[in-house]
């Protein structure tokens, strides 16, 4: 399972050596394991690291399974480093070498797809599921005292009213908080061990209801959708809905961020929108969130020593005067500094209107 560790890790190689980092699509519908192999021998044919490229074969050749959606695969021989993730959602073929790892399909995969929890709740109790990057990787369970539906009387059984609700008495009423009270601190627990950072609801309208309710301020907040589902349902089935709540939850979420965006820049806030602006913030170590769509790749000029970011030809760096070096991709190198200044990095969905604004820019920090 591919951790905020293992992201950490990958933001902290820095080496004098290439570091190749190479994402291949496994997914089923896109051929078997010899097509799998000739997309990959195309990725590293014009590749000159022979001992990566071996560690690269090999391992692909004798170790993965093949079971997988996609696998990312991170190597620097010269420092004996070789680093592989084998993931359970797609990602696009890619191959870069640089002097550090290229983790930007990773990022993007974490940000939308890590650490969501599903509860399915009844009056009784609840499944909880922890689910990662499209994995299931944990599920518990809480089961209170049985419910009984009894009909409450008339007035002739309860002084004092005119009849009762079917299936409902005082007794079922303080026997239901109490499960749900009891549901809550089961859940709150889960969601602070597995560090959760979204949550989806599962069940009638009126459990989800009574559920989110009693839930503390902070955990609603982290809330992105609900659904009616038994608690009989496969880990299969809620996986599928959680997915896809989850995405147009991904979606809505981040056509009003880049809303946000636009309108702060326009208005002079703090935000900028463009491919210059952005990487002039993100040199200065402006940059509290980086937001950029999905597959954006602009050549450019980076210098080695002070990590100045350009687009435009250039052979000396304008602060330091050193050599400069062409970049296939100077977006990478910027997610890459944001994240290693403690910033945080949107790799956002198509959106046409951050394609008219340069297909980037930043919330800041000042």
């Amino acid at each position: 399972m591919f951790t905020e560790s293992d992201l950490r890790e990958l933001l902290d190689l820095k080496s004098a050596e290439p570091v190749l980092s190479l994402y291949l699509n496994t997914e089923p519908s896109k051929g078997n394991a010899d097509e799998y192999k000739l997309r990959l021998r195309n990725l590293l044919k014009n590749v000159d690291l022979n001992e990566d490229k071996r560690a690269v074969e090999n391992y692909f050749n004798h170790e993965y399974n093949w079971a997988g959606r996609s696998v990312a695969v991170f190597s620097c021989a010269a420092q004996g480093f070789f680093r592989v993730f084998p993931l359970a959602l797609p990602l696009r073929d890619r191959i870069v070498v640089s002097d550090r790892p290229s983790i930007n399909p990773l990022a993007n995969l974490w940000e939308n797809y890590g650490g969501y929890a599903v509860i399915l709740v009844d009056k009784q109790g609840a499944r909880l599921f922890y689910f990662h990057l499209g994995e299931l990787i944990e599920q518990e369970g809480w089961l209170g005292e049985t419910v009984k539906h009894t009909k409450r009387g008339g007035a002739s059984s309860f002084p004092g009213r005119r009849g009762g609700v079917a299936g409902r008495t005082d007794y079922v009423d303080e026997l239901v908080d109490r499960n749900m009270r009891e549901i809550v601190q089961f859940a709150v627990t889960f969601f602070e061990e597995k560090h959760i950072r979204r949550i989806l609801l599962g069940g009638t309208d009126e459990n989800i209801a009574l559920l989110r309710s009693m839930l503390p301020k902070a955990w609603q907040s982290l809330i992105i959708g609900t659904f009616p589902m038994s608690m009989t349902a496969s880990h299969a089935e809620v996986l599928e809905r959680a997915l896809e709540i989850g995405s147009r939850a991904e979606h809505e979420r981040e056509a009003r961020m880049i809303e946000n965006l636009i309108t702060l820049s326009a208005k002079g806030g703090a935000a900028v929108t463009g491919l210059e602006n952005t990487l002039n913030a993100a040199m200065q170590g402006r940059i509290q969130t980086l937001i950029t769509g999905d597959g954006y790749q602009v050549s450019g000029y980076r210098c080695p020593s002070c990590n100045i970011l350009m687009v435009k030809e250039t052979k000396t760096c304008p602060v330091c005067s050193g050599k400069v070096e062409a970049v296939a991709d100077v977006i990478e190198f910027a997610i890459s500094n944001v994240l290693l200044q403690k910033g945080d990095v949107e790799i956002v969905h198509a959106n046409p209107y951050l394609e008219k604004a340069g297909n980037i820019g930043a919330f800041l920090r000042y």
